[in-house]
């Protein structure tokens, strides 16, 4: 893992356009090593976009750069967990979060994707294929891939959407437990999940998109939803999301 403090990864977007409109237009935004950086904004803003931009996924016409501080190729080091968990439907729970050694021609790590399983609570469906499982245990199963991946960058789309309150907290702190040394961009549309789990909670809107300057939150994550100063924070950040779709945004 990374654990240079002065390491970032930064995207610069001269402009990018889908479907004939500017979505970015001399837009920056850099990711400091291991924060968590967590993106809100209204739906169909441009957060999902702006993840896959990082990926080198986009579908769209621009001018887009991300680098590395250090100059290093992100290719190797980032992983990405889409809205869409992504299985494949003819490989068990087991073998879908060990594809990635399959697919690098490595040996599949059997023994660790079990661990994974049993860490987010599928241990007995390792043998199942996805059209047994719920959303919420799809979700899981996308969840314990990236991080069997251990990847140095870590892009998540709203990867905890599918889950039951209780599991969503649990997911969360697991996460961020093993995820603490890592530099992550998580989109989300839950405010308290992004004032739990965020170091640098930032607010996407307009078009062209602009940043809002973010809310930085030093203490220790994840926070417990309880802790008083977490509350205020939270309302914080309904007011800026509110403020931007009274002014115009989609919702």
């Amino acid at each position: 893992m990374l654990n240079d403090q002065n390491f970032s990864v930064e995207i610069k977007i001269k402009e990018f356009s889908y479907n004939q409109e500017v979505l970015f237009k001399n837009f920056n935004f850099i990711l400091k090593s291991g924060e968590w950086s967590c993106l809100l904004g209204g739906s169909g803003v441009g957060k999902t976009t702006l993840l896959r931009c990082f990926a080198g996924l986009q579908t769209g016409y621009g001018n887009i750069e991300v680098s590395c501080s250090d100059g290093g190729q992100l290719g190797t080091r980032i992983s990405y967990m889409a809205q869409n968990d992504l299985l494949f439907p003819w490989l068990t729970a087991l073998e879908n979060i060990t594809i990635g050694n399959k697919l690098r021609g490595q040996r599949i790590d059997e023994e660790k994707g079990l661990y994974y399983l049993n860490l987010v609570g599928l241990l007995k469906n390792k043998y199942d294929l996805p059209d047994k499982l719920s959303g919420g245990m799809r979700q899981r199963i996308a969840l314990a891939r990236t991080l069997m991946e251990n990847r140095q960058i870590v892009l998540m789309d709203e990867p905890f959407s599918n889950l039951d309150t209780i599991t969503k907290l649990k997911m969360q702190d697991l996460a961020s437990e093993l995820l603490k040394t890592s530099t992550v961009l998580i989109v989300t549309h839950d405010p308290m999940e992004a004032i739990r789990l965020g170091n640098r909670v930032y607010v996407l809107y307009e078009r062209p998109c602009r940043l809002k300057q973010p809310i930085k939150i030093d203490k220790n994550k994840p926070r417990q939803i309880t802790d008083t100063n977490l509350l205020e924070l939270h309302a914080q950040l309904l007011n800026q999301l509110s403020f931007e779709q009274n002014n115009g945004l989609e919702t």
